[in-house]
């Protein structure tokens, strides 16, 4: 992947709610926790069907000892009859078989950003952004019960919510 995707915890200045910023080359989008948690789904069932499809095709090929592109349309005819994701996400995600490598891997873009993972790397990214959208939903009600605290400034709070963020780069 030629840029690293990030993701994290925030809050959408305009109404206060949880929200998660991603962010990947020249491109960041402010997301809500639902739609965060919709692509960490997805990512982790694209990285499974990447797998399953790999299984298949061997199969077809050493065990039914079909010829490769009878195998493939087979595999386009598995993944027509997958249910489509039910929710939108930040990004388009495909599993994908490598038919020279007989490898899976699974794309992700994003306007012009693109990138390939191995099912491990998305099922890990998957984990960071599950992580990403719970973190947001605590953090909106930690800000809450700090402002509601008569301890800590405005600006104490902001500085106390920075420094985490720094400790979880």
């Amino acid at each position: 992947m030629a840029d690293t995707v990030f993701i994290r915890s925030t809050i959408d200045t305009r109404d206060g709610t949880a929200a998660c910023l991603l962010t990947w080359g020249p491109i960041e989008a402010l997301l809500t926790p639902a739609k965060t948690l919709a692509t960490a789904r997805d990512l982790m069932a694209a990285a499974a069907h990447a797998e399953a499809d790999i299984a298949v095709l061997g199969w077809c090929t050493e065990t039914l000892r079909v010829d490769e592109q009878t195998a493939g349309q087979m595999i386009l005819d598995i993944r027509g009859r997958r249910p489509a994701p039910p929710a939108a996400t930040a990004l388009r995600i495909h599993a994908v078989a490598g038919y020279n490598t007989r490898r899976p891997y699974v794309h992700i873009s994003r306007g012009s950003q693109k990138g390939e993972l191995t099912p491990d790397e998305a099922r890990q990214m998957a984990q960071h952004w599950t992580e990403a959208a719970a973190a947001a939903q605590i953090d909106v009600r930690l800000r809450y019960a700090l402002g509601e605290w008569d301890h800590l400034t405005e600006s104490e709070i902001e500085d106390l919510f920075r420094l985490l963020q720094e400790t979880h780069r």
